[in-house]
C-alpha cells in the first residue's frame, strides 16, 4: 500500500512536471516571432540591455508571472494607395497602387517593428500608406505625365528607393509596389492619345483599304483571266466549227470549182489575146498620132516661151527706167525742202542776234547817257584828256589791241549790216546743199569781218614813219561792210 502511495505521489509530481512545463513552454510559429520581456537578455547582432528576447521558429521557457510573452505577426499586409498628385507641368493626378509589405525576418527589423507596432499592428497599413503618399507626391512633382505613362518602373523604383531608410527604420520591408492606375481629371492623358489613337486609326483605314483594294484586284484578276479563258475556248470551238465547214464546203463545191478553172484559164488566154492587140494598136498610135503631135506642141511652147520673155524683158526696163525717174524726183523734192527748211532756220538765226545786238546798244546808250549827265563838266574835260592820251598810248604800244576792242564793242551792228544782204531774199536754193549754206554763212560773216581788215591796213599805214593822225577812222568800219560785195552761190532770189 504504501508503494502505491508512493508510486501516486510520483505520478502526481510528473503530471505537475508536466503541466508546469507546458505552461513555460512557448514555441514560435513560422509566421510569427516571439517577444519576450521581463528581464535583460543578450540577442546577437543586436546588443546588451535590450529589455526583451525575440524568438522565431522556435521553442523558448518563460516564466509566468516574471516574463510577459507577446506575438508579432511576420504575414503579409497590404495598403491601397489612392493619392492625389501634382506633375512637374502642373497638372493633378491621381495615383492608385497597392504597396505589399512585412517585417523584416532579420532581428534588427523585428526589434524595430515590436517597438512600434507590437499592440498596434493593425496601424502598420495606415502608417505604411502616409509614407509613401507623401514620397509618391515629392516624386511626381518632378515628373511630367510623358515621363509617368512611358516609365512606370521608374516611378516604382524612385518611390521604393525614397521610402525604404524610413521602411527600414520601422522595420518593415516592401515586397511589392505596384502602380495600377493613373487618373486623370483634366483628360491631358486622353487628349495625348489621341493623336496616337488617329494616327492607329487611320494606318488601320488605310491598310482596310490597301486590303480591299487588292482583294478587288485579285478578284478582277480571277475575272479576267475566266473570261479569257472562256474566250479561249469559244475561239478554238469557232475555228475547229469553221474547219468543219470549210471542208464541207470544199466538198460540196469541188465539180464547180473544176469547171470554173477550166473556163478561167479560157479567160486568162483570151486576155492575154487582148493585150497583144491592144498594145499593138497603142504602138501604132505613137508612130502615127502622139510623136507628130509631141513636136507640134514643142514647137508651139518654144515660141510662147520667148515672146513670154521678151515681154519681161520689156516690162523689166521699162520698170526700171520708171523707178529712176521717181528717185530723181524725189531727190530733188528733198533736197528742195532741206534747202527751205536751211534758209528759214538762218533768217530766224539772223533777225534774233539783230534783236540782241539792238537791245544791247540801247542799253549800252541809256548806260552812257546816264553816267554823262551825272558826271560835272570839269571831270567830263578830264575824261576827255585822259581817254585822248591813253588812247594815244594804246595805240603807239598796241594798235592791233584798240583796233579790235573798237570792233568787238560794234560787232552786233558789224554783223547786222553784214546780214542785211539777205533781207530782201525770199526763196533760196543752194546748189551744193550743206556746203553751200556753209559757204554762205561764212560769205556773210566776211562782209562783217572786212572792217576789221581795213582797220588794220589803216594803222598799218599809220605806224609807218610821217603818218598823221593819232586816231584810227571809225568810218570805215561801216562803210567797208556796207559796200563789200560778194558773190553767193544763189540759183534763184
Amino acid at each position: 500500500m504504501a508503494i502505491g502511495v508512493v508510486a501516486g505521489i510520483v505520478l502526481a509530481a510528473i503530471v505537475a512536471l508536466i503541466g508546469l512545463f507546458k505552461l513555460m513552454w512557448r514555441v514560435a510559429e513560422p509566421n510569427e516571432a516571439l517577444v519576450i520581456s521581463g528581464s535583460t537578455h543578450r540577442t546577437e547582432g543586436i546588443g546588451e540591455g535590450m529589455g526583451f528576447r525575440i524568438v522565431t521558429g522556435r521553442g523558448t521557457l518563460v516564466v509566468p508571472g516574471v516574463q510577459a510573452v507577446r506575438k508579432l505577426s511576420l504575414d503579409l499586409n497590404e495598403t491601397q494607395l489612392n493619392v492625389d498628385c501634382v506633375t512637374h507641368q502642373g497638372i493633378p493626378l491621381r495615383v492608385k497602387g497597392v504597396v505589399i509589405f512585412k517585417i523584416g525576418d532579420d532581428l534588427v527589423s523585428i526589434a524595430n517593428a515590436a517597438r512600434r507596432f507590437l499592440d498596434q499592428q493593425k496601424m502598420m497599413p495606415e502608417r505604411v500608406h502616409i509614407v509613401f503618399a507623401g514620397h509618391l507626391r515629392s516624386i511626381v512633382g518632378g515628373l511630367t505625365v510623358e515621363d509617368m505613362i512611358r516609365d512606370r518602373e521608374k516611378l516604382t523604383g524612385q518611390t521604393r528607393a525614397a521610402c525604404g531608410t524610413e521602411m527600414e527604420k520601422l522595420g518593415l520591408i516592401v515586397d511589392s509596389l505596384q502602380i495600377h492606375e493613373i487618373e486623370d481629371p483634366t483628360g491631358y492623358i486622353k487628349n495625348l492619345a489621341m493623336p496616337h489613337a488617329a494616327a492607329v486609326q487611320r494606318d488601320a483605314r488605310i491598310a482596310q483599304a490597301e486590303a480591299n483594294r487588292l482583294a478587288t484586284e485579285a478578284e478582277q484578276t480571277a475575272f479576267a483571266r475566266m473570261a479569257e479563258a472562256t474566250r479561249d475556248s469559244e475561239i478554238l470551238q469557232a475555228g475547229y466549227q469553221a474547219e468543219r465547214d470549210k471542208a464541207a464546203a470544199t466538198a460540196r463545191q469541188a465539180g464547180p470549182l473544176s469547171e470554173a478553172a477550166a473556163r478561167q484559164e479560157v479567160v486568162v488566154q483570151e486576155t492575154r489575146v487582148a493585150e497583144l492587140e491592144a498594145h499593138r494598136r497603142e504602138q501604132q498610135l505613137q508612130a502615127d498620132v502622139r510623136k507628130p503631135a509631141d513636136a507640134a506642141a514643142y514647137e508651139t511652147r518654144t515660141r510662147a516661151e520667148a515672146e513670154r520673155d521678151a515681154r519681161i524683158s520689156a516690162a523689166q526696163a521699162k520698170a526700171k527706167e520708171t523707178e529712176l525717174a521717181a528717185a530723181a524726183e524725189a531727190t530733188r523734192v528733198t533736197t528742195a525742202a532741206t534747202a527751205d527748211a536751211a534758209a528759214t532756220e538762218a533768217r530766224g538765226l539772223a533777225a534774233a542776234k539783230a534783236t540782241r545786238a539792238t537791245g544791247e546798244a540801247e542799253a549800252a546808250a541809256t548806260q552812257a547817257k546816264g553816267l554823262a549827265v551825272a558826271a560835272s563838266a570839269k571831270a567830263k574835260g578830264l575824261a576827255e584828256a585822259d581817254a585822248i592820251k591813253a588812247r594815244a598810248a594804246a595805240l603807239a604800244e598796241n594798235q592791233e589791241a584798240v583796233v579790235a576792242q573798237q570792233l568787238a564793242e560794234n560787232w552786233p551792228a558789224i554783223v547786222e549790216a553784214g546780214a542785211g544782204a539777205f533781207g530782201n531774199v525770199e526763196h533760196m536754193v543752194l546748189l551744193n546743199g550743206a556746203e553751200g549754206m556753209s559757204e554762205m554763212f561764212a560769205k556773210a560773216l566776211t562782209m562783217g569781218g572786212t572792217g576789221l581788215g581795213l582797220a588794220r591796213q589803216l594803222l598799218a599805214s599809220m605806224s609807218q614813219p610821217g603818218a598823221p593822225g593819232t586816231t584810227a577812222p571809225a568810218a570805215p568800219v561801216n562803210g567797208s561792210a556796207a559796200s563789200t560785195s560778194h558773190q553767193i552761190p544763189i540759183a534763184e532770189a
